[in-house]
């Protein structure tokens, strides 16, 4: 069963996209007022879903889209190969400057 605050988030996400269906079924996009409505209630959306899919996330839901990660673990790793020590580089000298003669 899903969590609570998981089941909100997705409800709290799909509520501002039913707003601007309803600016786009009344002609209110047209116009600034509906278009910063707009912008508002897509970024409420935004934050909305993003804290939904933070959850699943969190629970292992989304397991499948790291498979990049389980495909390197399975894969034998190789030994890595005896590097030689690494000298110290010597640091360049700065030449003083000459003092003028007056």
């Amino acid at each position: 069963m899903l969590p609570m605050m998981l089941v909100i988030s997705i409800l709290m996400g799909i509520i501002p996209l039913l707003g601007i269906a309803w600016t786009i079924v009344t002609g209110t996009v047209t116009t600034v007022d509906g278009l910063f409505m707009s912008l508002i209630l897509l970024t409420l959306s935004a934050v909305f879903f993003l804290n939904a899919f933070w959850e699943l996330r969190d629970r292992g839901a989304l397991a499948f889209l790291d498979r990049k990660k389980v495909a390197v673990a399975a894969a034998p790793k190789a030994t890595p190969k005896a590097t030689p020590a690494a000298t110290p580089k010597a640091a360049p000298k700065v030449a003083e400057p000459k003092e003028d003669e007056s």
